[in-house]
């Protein structure tokens, strides 16, 4: 019998090429986090090269195990860095998905010159080394916030002018419009997606729905910004990655494709949602001074990509947010480090991230 001398790396490398490989930027981050996970579940041709700066809310922690599949690999760089995406490009590329992005509004007011640079800078990197490789598609991850405010009635639709109203939305956006100029002159197959707020595990608790729950787990009060009337749509993490997984497989280069669920509650609702499932009482909402420019109500149409690509969202809401609070039940190690603040010395050890 000859025994091979090939190392478990080395068949790692050899099988990597003949899978369909994926650049996924942001990947330990909560929407990447969770693609990723999603993609090598479904999808067992495809080889997922996660690639993430670890700012405060990229987790490493997110994605452990996940090397035991073979078909992933991780790397600690920043899109804005022109030799640290060559070096990953060059070795041949079916797709990319960008969610790497600076994504909190209460940050971007207080600071917007690292939302400029990741999320505008950051994409023109990309979209730059990308009109020089033979990809299937270039996906931009945006949101509906570049769309601005709605009043009571009508929804968001790919033809809505953008209307961004924080310094968050307004560099996504222009990360849009980047993306469509590099289709247009470059002939960059770029996608550009829109999704409507997501929820689910490994969300960064600073927003609101990790933020709410965590705090009455705490046994802590839940800051309700202004009156609470605020409208936004939401939709599972998981919905929202399926249908990302689709626009990547058969999206129409060129086109913007919304994504909704049709959930529209007030951030009261939700917080009364909240409070009723974990057993809590009205006593625990302290109503705080709204912030700067706070976008009164946010809903997407999103009958495009249900039509055009036959997607639909699976998970309820009521549902969807019971499974939500159980994951952060039994994931309290988790939350608990991220406020603490004590994840970011498994940064420093492992990534030499200050």
């Amino acid at each position: 019998m000859v025994r091979s001398t090939i190392t478990g790396a080395q068949w790692q490398a050899e099988a990597a090429v003949f899978m369909k490989r994926v650049l996924v930027t942001g990947a330990a981050g909560f929407i990447g986090t969770n693609f990723v996970r999603r993609a090598l579940a479904k999808k067992p041709d495809w080889y997922i090269v996660a690639y993430d700066a670890l700012t405060y809310a990229g987790n490493p922690a997110n994605l452990v195990g996940l090397e035991d599949t073979g078909r992933f690999e991780f790397v600690h760089a920043d899109i804005c860095d022109p030799e640290r995406v060559d070096a990953v490009f060059a070795s041949p590329l079916w797709a990319v998905i960008n969610f790497a992005a600076e994504t909190h509004v209460d940050r971007s007011i207080m600071g917007a010159a690292e939302f400029v640079r990741t999320n505008v800078l950051g994409t023109q990197v990309l979209l730059e080394r990308a009109r020089r490789a033979d990809l299937h598609r270039f996906v931009q991850v945006s949101t509906d916030e570049v769309y601005g405010s709605l009043g009571l009635k009508g929804r968001f639709t790919e033809e809505s002018p953008l209307a961004p109203n924080s310094p968050y939305s307004a560099s996504k956006a222009a990360a849009d419009l980047l993306a469509r100029s590099y289709y247009v002159t470059h002939g960059v197959p770029a996608v550009i997606t829109r999704c409507s707020n997501n929820y689910g595990p490994y969300q960064f608790p600073e927003k609101v729905i990790p933020l709410f729950i965590t705090n009455l787990l705490e046994n802590r009060q839940v800051p309700l910004y202004g009156d609470g009337l605020n409208i936004r749509d939401w939709i599972h993490v998981q919905d929202h990655c399926d249908a990302l997984l689709m626009v990547l497989e058969r999206g129409v280069a060129g086109e913007v494709y919304n994504i909704g669920a049709d959930n529209e509650l007030t951030n009261r609702q939700l917080t009364l949602s909240i409070l009723s499932e974990l057993g809590k009482d009205e006593s625990m909402i302290r109503f705080v001074k709204d912030r700067p420019g706070h976008d009164r109500r946010y809903a997407i149409d999103s009958s495009k990509i249900r039509r055009e690509l036959n997607w639909r969202p699976r998970i309820d809401f009521e549902s969807g947010l019971r499974a939500t609070i159980r994951w952060y039940i039994e994931h309290e190690s988790w939350w608990r480090a991220i406020k603490s603040g004590a994840y970011r010395h498994y940064y420093e050890r492992q990534y030499g991230v200050a």
